[in-house]
Parts: structure tokens; C-alpha cells; sequence
């Protein structure tokens, strides 16, 4: 149970951006943060978000905050498109009435989290959501290969819903689709899912260029101090 929630807390950190792409995690240090939790649950929290994607375990690194590319990136949303649309139809042909409750529920959970402005909350909701249309397509692998790579890419998904006018109009897509799976319209909500991967992939793009581009400015500047400090000591 301890090293779950370490997981969980460290998996939100990573997801928010509070912890960076390339950040090493200290064992010292981490377990300093969660009340002083013992090496081995640490290790074992380390290896649940390594599988998941969201961290890198590397020799005489330990744990490292995954890194991806933004074509990386791109590569993955457009899987993830495909498998969804792949999904729509069986989905709705397949959908049980519970299953469709289920997701009425989760929907009105979502809507709440976003009219009060918790967007990590949201997110998660969010997440299952789209977890669930694709698992009442009744494909284990498809439902397997789907969170695999919606774990892996988790961060990135999550920087788009950062702009407030996409976040908004996720929510008002988010319920065209409920729309669509209650009508058992496959064909439709297949449709809407390839529009609603596109449209907040623009989006997270420019947020994911305007970081990166701001961790290279840090980066030169950081070295620059360092090139500085060494001819300083140099001409002493």
C-alpha cells in the first residue's frame, strides 16, 4: 500500500510538470519527502512508473524522469487516435447499459472537477473515460496496447488542458460523445474521437514548444554562468 502511494503522488507530479522531463529523483531525497519511506517500496514505486513509461530507470543514474520528443510525442497521439477509432463502433454495437451509467457518471464527475478549476481531478476522470469507451469495444489487446501508451504519454496529454479555451471545449466535445455512444452512433463517435485527438494535439504541441524552447534558454544560460565561473577562477 505504501509504495501505491508513492506511486500515485510521484505519477502526479510527473503528470502536472512539477517534476521536469530529464529530472533525477534521489532516493535520500524522495524518501525525505514521504516521511522518511524505506529504500525498498521507494525502489518498487520506481519500477511501477518505470513500466509505465513516465520514468526511466538508468546505471548509476536511479531514476530519471522520462524525456520524449515531440515527434515522439506526435507518433504516440496518433496511435492512440487510431486505437480509439478502432474502438468507436464495436464500442457502441457492444456497450452494456451499466457500463454506459458508468460513464454518464464519470462524465458529471468530469464537468464538476472542470467548473471548479481542478484540472488534475478533470484529467484523471478524463483519462478513465476514455479508457472505458475503448474497453467496452470488448478487445483485450486493443484495451492493453491503448493504456500502455496513454500511461507513457500521460504528461504530454495533460499540458493542453492547460489553456483554458481547450480545456473549455474538451468539456462541451467530451459531451457530443457521450451523445453519440448513447445513440449508438459508431460511425459518428468515431469521427468526434479523431477530431478531439487532433484538435487538443495542436494545442499541447504549442504548449510542449514553448517549455522546451524555455528549458533551452535555461540550459545555455546555466551553462554560460558555468563557462563564466571557470575563466573567472582561472584568471586568478
Amino acid at each position: 500500500m505504501r509504495t501505491d502511494q508513492v506511486a500515485a503522488q510521484l505519477r502526479k507530479l510527473i503528470v502536472s510538470g512539477t517534476l521536469s522531463p530529464g529530472q533525477r529523483l534521489s532516493e535520500r531525497v524522495v524518501s525525505e519527502q514521504f516521511e522518511g519511506i524505506s529504500r525498498t517500496p521507494l525502489r518498487e514505486a520506481f519500477k511501477i512508473l518505470a513500466a509505465e513509461g513516465l520514468l526511466t530507470l538508468e546505471p548509476n543514474r536511479g531514476a530519471v524522469v522520462t524525456a520524449l520528443s515531440l515527434p515522439e510525442v506526435e507518433a504516440a497521439i496518433e496511435v492512440l487516435s487510431g486505437l480509439e477509432a478502432m474502438a468507436a463502433e464495436p464500442a457502441c454495437d457492444l456497450i452494456t447499459d451499466s457500463e454506459l451509467a458508468e460513464i454518464e457518471t464519470l462524465h458529471a464527475k468530469m464537468v464538476a472537477a472542470h467548473d471548479a478549476g481542478d484540472l488534475m481531478s478533470y484529467f484523471q476522470i478524463n483519462q478513465t473515460i476514455h479508457q472505458r469507451m475503448v474497453d467496452a469495444a470488448r478487445n483485450p489487446v486493443l484495451s492493453r496496447i491503448y493504456a500502455a501508451e496513454c500511461a507513457r504519454i500521460r504528461r504530454y496529454r495533460y499540458a493542453g488542458n492547460q489553456q483554458p479555451a481547450r480545456w473549455h471545449q474538451a468539456v462541451r466535445e467530451h459531451g457530443e460523445m457521450l451523445n453519440a455512444l448513447r445513440d449508438r452512433a459508431g460511425p459518428v463517435l468515431r469521427e468526434m474521437l479523431r477530431r478531439h485527438h487532433k484538435a487538443g494535439w495542436v494545442v499541447s504541441r504549442g504548449v510542449l514548444e514553448e517549455t522546451l524552447a524555455a528549458a533551452d534558454v535555461s540550459t545555455a544560460s546555466t551553462r554560460q554562468q558555468r563557462r563564466s565561473a571557470t575563466a573567472s577562477k582561472r584568471s586568478k
